[in-house]
């Protein structure tokens, strides 16, 4: 996905994109050290190895001091263990997680509610086509989008949770039981504040193949 998320990016004529690759799977982690102060946004396509500790210092640094970052898709299922990306990403699923992470966001009765139940974080039934209803309207990243739309075939993330601080939820999609869903309003698409930086999270993008799991992308504008 990072090689058509890069094409992406460069078609608009609005970005200069850099890929930055990991060592493969098990590697020397310490050759990892992308220079995230050079960039705008860092566009983080990513479930493998931790990185070494000075990457990790130096990425929450960059976001802290307000460097920009999006999550795609099974990227905020990256580093269960790493307290600060946790924060970063707002609510991820997978890798162990559970209650202890923080509590799920809901849509309940007009208004999003922490649902602090205690259970694994993470889970999808079938890949199907779903509709997403944007919950703020206003936002640049959701206005102009129609208020309800059908998504193309993809998994519908459940049951994510995090510290869920400085969260904006952008949309939810309904996890429809017959689906094998949850019967909540999903939160897929939100926003999160960290120190002077912005993050974005999308759970939505599974490609039909396996992902790789070695790719970090940035780019600068």
């Amino acid at each position: 996905s990072s090689p058509v998320l890069k094409r992406y990016l460069e078609e608009t004529g609005l970005f200069t994109v850099d890929v930055a690759l990991t060592p493969e799977r098990g590697g020397d982690m310490e050759t990892f050290g992308p220079k995230f102060s050079d960039y705008d946004v860092v566009v983080i396509d990513y479930e493998g190895d931790d990185w070494s500790e000075s990457t990790q210092k130096a990425f929450v640094e960059y976001v802290k001091s307000g460097g920009g970052v999006v999550f795609y898709h099974a990227a905020n299922n990256a580093f269960p263990k790493w307290k600060e990306f946790n924060e970063i990403a707002g609510l991820s699923g997978w890798g162990g997680r559970d209650e202890r992470w923080g509590p799920m966001v809901r849509f309940r009765d007009g208004k999003f509610v922490l649902d602090t139940t205690p259970g694994e974080a993470g889970e999808h039934g079938p890949a199907h086509e779903f509709q997403v209803i944007n919950r703020v309207r206003n936002h640049p990243i959701t206005k102009g989008l129609p208020d309800k739309w059908m998504h193309a075939k993809d998994e519908l993330y459940s049951k994510l949770r995090g510290p869920a601080k400085n969260l904006t939820i952008l949309a939810t999609a309904y996890a429809d039981p017959a689906k094998g869903g949850t019967g909540e309003h999903e939160p897929l698409l939100f926003t999160i504040g960290y120190g002077k930086g912005r993050a974005f999270n999308t759970a939505l993008g599974h490609a039909n193949e396996p992902p790789l799991t070695s790719i970090a992308v940035s780019y600068t504008h």
